[in-house]
């Protein structure tokens, strides 16, 4: 089984969509291995988005995703990246086929909803940012 890391942005927390997430996650047959609602610090931002520091957008991603608390889940289950990857759309919500949680969901580029890892790579990178070991049951 493989593991992935799914966020609910602060777009998605203050509209009441976390349930929906979840509810879409679980009946894919994928498993919660852990979840939890945060504040993200401005140091925590940083590594998460660092691969992006160099671009335009970087600082407006800072500031939003510090903008209100998240909901950073680890999710399990066969080709989770992939799978998970596949509920939410694509990141541009216009783009992003209904049935999606972006397409159905999505406001524009930045409050799109979700974040989810783009490879198993960056799922164990960003997984260790925000869980310990011991969190994920």
């Amino acid at each position: 089984m493989a593991l992935t890391f799914l966020m609910v942005k602060p777009d998605g927390v203050r509209r009441g969509l976390v349930g929906e997430v979840v509810r879409r996650v679980e009946a894919k047959g994928l498993r919660l291995k852990a979840l939890k609602m945060m504040r993200v610090a401005p140091e925590l931002a940083a590594q998460h988005y660092a691969e992006h520091r160099d671009k335009p957008f970087y600082p407006e991603l800072i500031r939003f995703i510090t903008s209100g608390p998240v909901v950073a889940m680890a999710v399990e289950g066969r080709e989770a990246v992939g799978v998970v990857r596949a509920l939410m759309g694509a990141t541009d919500p216009v783009k992003a086929a209904p049935g999606t949680i972006r397409g159905d969901f999505g406001l524009d580029l930045t409050e799109n909803v979700v974040h989810g890892s783009d490879s198993p790579e960056a799922a164990a990178r960003e997984i260790a940012l925000y869980f310990r070991a011991e969190e994920l049951v």
